[in-house]
């Protein structure tokens, strides 16, 4: 339990930012979650409210508290429709973590956030088990999505199809420092993959590898990669979170890099957005931290938007090839701003023709841990995703979110669809593959 001091300065330090919402119910109308529940309390209105009588209602009912907090996607969909701009996203963040410190983390949760997530050897190597041991348990389902699903009923899985784990941690095989000193006119950057590229979706940091080599940008991938936070911060544990902070700035703070790159827009959203809200949680010396954390933020790039507005990638006019549409990830468009320099990335391949599909940029359902506390809710939101994309005819879907990517995997996955489920990157490699190889020698 929190110390009742502690509680109460942390609940008044909530209250200035609940002052602007006026309960003018705009979020109703983008929330995905109230578009399937109608239930004011799935809705951003009714869970400010819930936070504004926090203080009556943690000792009235506090897991009840929990679990209305709990059932929030984190889209941001509300607060980048919010007239008033009240930072939604924070006060449940900080919502959570008041409620998680006064009742305690469960075991479960304990285990997988202070025993594996933040020290980051310990949770490569449950990973890389996981991935060797999953074989016997497992069977093929999609071929064109590469997905899986399993043998046997699990209550943790379900009926999920899923991407399998990567045989070993990418960053393990790819780890390096930049070669010798700095070359004039060399772009440096560190590349962050993010867990799920790192442990799930390799090809991804791969594609980005040779997109880099192309460039001429010199990289740096760090012999250790510490989760960016966000699972352990969604799930209230601020103790890890800060711990993760902590251990990322240390990797990064002797480096002399330009552009600290993601392929992962959750993790670009946490590091530019979350980090610097979330400070009064992470500890330490304030106001070393808070240079540090600004130096790191004025350095983050989606990768995406590194290579449109810093190297330069322009579109090029379409010459045939396959039809792509491409979603929106809510943590790069509403969370970032980040809408066009994807599309830009995929018209530079000049083989794709883009096919937009309706309301790219609603949410596709998956939420992080949303969508392993509320899976059904989580394939209903994502249906209309999965119709908006088959209804394109689009060869492909691109993405700029792991976490999206292993979604719209599921879902096609469960309407046997052949549509294949790609980061831009991918797409851009491949066309440079392409154009390579019809290069005259």
């Amino acid at each position: 339990m929190a110390d009742i001091a502690e509680l109460v300065r942390l609940l008044k330090a909530l209250e200035d930012d609940l002052v602007s919402c006026t309960r003018c119910g705009m979020c109703q109308a983008v929330c995905p979650l109230y578009g399937e529940t109608g239930r004011e309390t799935d809705v951003a209105r009714g869970k400010l409210a819930l936070v504004e009588n926090l203080s009556r209602e943690i000792l009235d009912n506090p897991e009840a508290v929990k679990e209305r907090l709990d059932r929030c996607l984190l889209c941001g969909s509300c607060a980048a429709a919010c007239p008033g701009g009240v930072p939604v996203l924070d006060l449940f963040l900080k919502a959570r973590a008041i409620i998680t410190g006064f009742l305690g983390l469960s075991p479960l949760k304990k285990a997988i956030f202070r025993g594996f997530l933040s020290n980051p050897d310990r949770f490569d190597h449950l990973m890389q088990w996981m991935g060797r041991l999953q074989g016997p348990f497992t069977r093929s389902v999609n071929e064109t999505l590469g997905s899986s699903c399993a043998r046997f009923m699990s209550p943790l899985i379900g009926d999920r199809h899923f991407m399998p784990i990567a045989a070993a941690a990418w960053h393990k095989k790819a780890s390096r420092d930049f070669s010798g000193p700095r070359q004039s006119g060399r772009t440096r950057v560190v590349f962050y993959p993010g867990c799920l590229v790192d442990k799930v979706l390799p090809q991804v940091a791969d594609a980005a590898m040779e997109v880099f080599a192309f460039h001429g940008v010199d990289v740096h991938v760090a012999a250790r990669a510490p989760c960016c936070g966000i699972p352990a911060l969604s799930g209230g544990d601020v103790q890890t979170f800060s711990h993760l902070v902590h251990s990322n700035i240390r990797i990064w703070r002797d480096l002399d890099f330009d552009y600290l790159v993601t392929p992962c827009a959750t993790c670009t959203s946490t590091i530019s957005k979350l980090w610097p809200a979330m400070q009064v949680y992470i500890g330490g010396d304030s106001a070393k931290i808070e240079k540090q954390i600004s130096e790191i933020v004025a350095k983050t790039r989606d990768i995406n938007a590194f290579l449109v507005d810093v190297v330069g990638v322009q579109a090029k006019a379409p010459a045939g090839g396959q039809t792509v549409t491409y979603h929106d990830p809510c943590h790069l468009k509403k969370s970032l701003g980040i809408a066009e320099q994807p599309r830009t990335l995929l018209a530079a391949s000049g083989s794709v023709r883009l096919a937009e599909m309706a309301n790219a940029d609603r949410c596709c359902g998956m939420g992080g841990s949303f969508n392993l506390a509320h899976y059904e809710l989580s394939k209903k939101i994502g249906a209309k995703k999965r119709d908006a994309i088959l209804a394109t005819g689009a060869d492909a879907v691109a993405t700029g979110c792991p976490a999206c990517m292993l979604q719209i995997i599921d879902l096609l996955s469960h309407a046997g669809s052949n549509v294949a489920v790609r980061h831009p990157i991918e797409i851009y490699a491949r066309a440079l593959q392409v154009e390579n190889k019809e290069e005259p020698s």
